[in-house]
């Protein structure tokens, strides 16, 4: 074998989003060489706010709130669709589209 040098600050991290769409599983040997690590639910009207205040919206607070209530409702309230995405894609959508 060859020996590769290590950089002690490197390391490699693979998210999976198991059942997302057009997403395979990773095999159970892939998976014996990562551990595990839990993730959060990011703060998507946190998100909106800092990505309208840097699209020079004033009120960017307010907004980002209320976009991220209309996708949440939307989600609730409308069939399930495969095409439909209320997620980080959906949300970054809507605030490109009102700057």
């Amino acid at each position: 074998g060859t020996d590769l040098p290590l950089i002690p600050t490197c390391a490699v991290n693979i998210t999976m989003n198991p059942g997302y769409a057009g997403r395979a599983e990773l095999p159970d040997n892939l998976k014996a060489l990562f551990r595990p690590c839990a993730m959060m639910v990011p703060d998507y009207a946190l998100i909106g706010e800092i990505f309208l205040y840097s699209y020079g919206f004033a009120n960017a607070k307010e907004i980002g709130a209320k976009a991220t209530q209309a996708l949440r409702l939307s989600s609730e309230q409308l069939s399930a669709q495969d095409h439909y995405d209320f997620g980080m894609r959906g949300l970054k959508s809507l605030l490109v589209a009102s700057g």
